[in-house]
């Protein structure tokens, strides 16, 4: 059995570099394929009525003049007379037409007769919900006795409202029935093995004849797990109509009901004792993510209180259902906890930076790591040179602040295999059902296939996004990373050993005295005895190796648990309530980092994702009717390049990190921004804004309500 570990740092070739991606030349010049570019001769375009209502029960449909409509191909009933619909934009009918204009208006000639019932769909204020699922509450320790004893107290009312996945490539799919019994179906999609099972149990076929095809994909969030209502339904127009069918959902429904990260409200309460030691956490939070309500956010997040209560409420709504939204529950209580620990900072005029360092060992075991990361933000940042404490940041309108939060994450690999095999002419290539997010798998899986050979990445053929390929999880949690990479590690180790079998005896050694290494399968002890890789491959005769190679397995290469911590500098106008983003910097620890310029992509990507939602994204209902009022682009506000500011990241790699194995990084990245900076607004104008997103109205409601510092 060969020893599946990471080479040693000074044997790394290709591990750790920074590498532009593989798929960067297709992806730029516009010829790598989306679901929304494939288009299958004879296609035909689907779409859905949506219902207008919040809640309501359909009483009655009629399609007869959708049907009856030239162009129009087959109409399906979805959810028909005496069904509950429980929130707005809900599919009520499927229709597909030859194009996307004949669908529209066959969509728009069915008319449907709806008993509208009472609904609920915003729970700012708990005592307004008409329905709230039963409290869960943990107490550890003895909250009660640690705020008598407390030296100082503090507390505030925190929130974050509903957040829309806002992909850019909608949800959707192309279905195809290559004959009656076998389908093939493009998505946009995070779980290419996972659809296989969802669409054969819906449409009552062997898994063995679907086959799910996604070799790229504008974004998913967490939110792309599902075949999703729409995506069977796709499927069944196909298979009605015998003709390929396409089914992308329109920018409306996708900001409605395709994915949200649920709400969170809270109210805190901490306690310290007279040397600034955290003593005391006390917490009511509630929140919601749809009819079912939203979990539990892990309160006090990060730190370990000694003495804490939390207790949290789910309240049931009529809106889109949620979905994972990066790091599911972790941004919200960051939010909470950041500004909550902020805020005691403030309130026992110490520098939090400080505050958070002398209370450090209560975040357990990678205490260290935030402290050492904290102090390298801080040298970054300028921290102690910057910061002034709140109401002492000058006289004009424009104020300056700094902010600071800590993050965790775990990300450890999904179940994967994969394929690697290694051909007579020299080519190599690794086969993953596995699906490229747009974060880089593909060169991750390419990186690590030619380290291990000792070629270069460019040397090295990738084949992923096809259910065909050896099965792979979803990406979810930052675990493809993990899953992928150690998949690949290990298959290839296996496929080169059976390589070294079949050259050692031209070389005169025994397998295992032989490395592959710069192009060459040479001698250890020798290294001018030698093969080219050419020459090794060539005495394969014609037939390549096969080896697989799947995660778990035997071996160290993945581990979980990452330390994050990120500081904001911003100015904030007092007369009109914008906030700009100065610096952000960013320190982040993931183990082993197989690509560092993937790796550092995926902090910028996250920290443009957290400004996002710190200063723009929220969706906003409409309480009467029930209905998203910021349903397109121009009013479901994304940051532009203008709103990012500065943004330094920095990994944690070298002694104490790299033999920890690779960690998925996806998530944590994304999850303190909304906290640091909101920390930093209110270091900026004296006073705690509550809600995120830190729109220019609730900085000036904050200031009013507060007193301008």
């Amino acid at each position: 059995m060969p020893e599946f570990n990471w080479p040693e740092s000074d044997r790394r070739w290709r591990i750790g570099k920074h590498r532009t991606r593989v798929d960067g030349p297709d992806k730029s010049c516009g010829a790598a394929e989306f679901t929304y570019d494939v288009k299958l001769f004879g296609m035909l375009y689907a779409r859905m009525l949506p219902c207008p209502h919040a809640r309501a029960r359909v009483i009655s449909v009629d399609t007869s003049a959708a049907e009856a409509m030239k162009g129009v191909h087959a109409v399906r009933v979805i959810q028909g007379p005496g069904t509950e619909i429980k929130w707005a934009a809900d599919d009520i009918v499927a229709v597909a037409a030859e194009t996307e204009e004949i669908a529209g208006d066959a969509v728009n000639a069915i008319k449907v007769d709806y008993e509208v019932l009472e609904h609920f769909v915003f729970e700012e204020h708990l005592d307004k919900a008409p329905e709230v699922n039963p409290a869960q509450e943990q107490t550890t320790g003895e909250p009660a006795q640690a705020f008598s004893d407390a030296k100082a107290q503090s507390e505030g009312y925190y929130g974050c409202g509903v957040v829309s996945h806002a992909c850019h490539e909608s949800h959707g799919h192309v279905a195809h029935w290559t004959d009656e019994e076998h389908l093939t179906v493009f998505s946009s999609t995070q779980a290419v093995t996972g659809l296989v099972g969802q669409f054969s149990e819906a449409l009552e076929i062997p898994a063995a004849n679907v086959r799910i095809i996604c070799q790229n994909m504008g974004g998913g969030f967490g939110s792309k797990f599902s075949a999703d209502r729409w995506g069977i339904e796709c499927a069944r127009l196909a298979r009605q109509t015998k003709r390929p069918v396409k089914l992308m959902l329109e920018r409306g429904p996708e900001l409605q009901i395709a994915g949200g990260r649920p709400s969170t409200f809270a109210r805190v309460k901490t306690a310290v004792d007279a040397d600034g030691n955290l003593t005391g956490w006390d917490s009511k939070s509630w929140g919601t993510g749809g009819p079912s309500g939203t979990g539990s956010p892990p309160l006090p997040y990060v730190f370990e209180v000694p003495n804490r209560k939390h207790q949290h409420s789910s309240v049931p709504a009529n809106i889109g259902p949620s979905r994972a939204w990066r790091a599911p529950n972790h941004p919200q209580a960051c939010f909470v906890t950041m500004t909550a620990l902020e805020d005691m900072a403030a309130t026992i005029e110490m520098d939090p930076l400080d505050f958070f360092l002398k209370n450090i060992s209560l975040t357990g075991v990678r205490a260290e790591s935030y402290a050492e990361e904290l102090k390298l933000g801080a040298q970054m940042m300028g921290w102690k040179r910057k910061w002034k404490p709140r109401g002492q940041n000058g006289d004009g309108p424009v104020k300056r602040g700094l902010g600071l939060s800590l993050h965790t994450w775990g990300g450890r690999g999904h179940q994967s295999n994969c394929e690697v095999l290694i051909h007579p002419d020299g080519s190599a290539e690794a086969r993953v059902a596995s699906q490229d997010l747009g974060t880089g798998t593909r060169t991750v899986i390419a990186t690590v296939l030619a380290e291990t050979f000792g070629l270069r990445v460019r040397d090295v053929t990738v084949r992923i996004g096809d259910s065909r390929f050896p099965a792979s999880g979803a990406s979810g949690g930052s675990t493809t990373v993990g899953g992928v990479s150690s998949s690949t590690r290990r298959g290839a180790i296996n496929a080169l050993e059976i390589l070294l079998q079949k050259v050692a005896p031209e070389l005169g050694v025994a397998p295992e005295e032989l490395e592959a290494v710069r192009g060459r399968i040479r001698v250890k002890a020798s290294p001018n005895r030698y093969l080219t890789w050419k020459q090794a491959t060539g005495q394969l005769g014609v037939n390549p190796i096969s080896a697989a190679g799947s995660n778990p397995g035997p071996g160290k290469l993945i581990d979980s648990g990452v330390a994050g911590i990120q500081m904001a500098d911003v100015s904030v106008d007092i007369e009109t309530g914008i906030t700009k983003i100065n610096k952000m910097v960013a320190i982040q620890d993931c183990g082993l980092i197989i690509d560092m310029l993937t790796a550092k992509s995926q902090v910028y990507g996250a920290l443009t994702m957290g400004i996002s939602y710190a200063l723009c994204e929220e969706r906003i209902m409409d309480p009467v009717t029930g209905r998203l009022l910021n349903d397109d682009m121009e009013f479901y506000k994304l940051p532009g390049i203008g709103d990012i500011g500065d943004l330094i990241v920095h990994m944690m790699t070298g002694p104490g990190y790299d033999e920890r194995g690779v960690i998925g990084l996806g998530e944590p990245p994304v999850i303190s921004p909304g906290a640091a900076i909101s920390n930093a607004v209110a270091n900026a104008i004296g006073v705690r804004v509550p809600y995120l997103p830190l729109t220019p109205d609730r900085v000036l409601e904050a200031l009013e309500k507060g007193g301008a510092a």
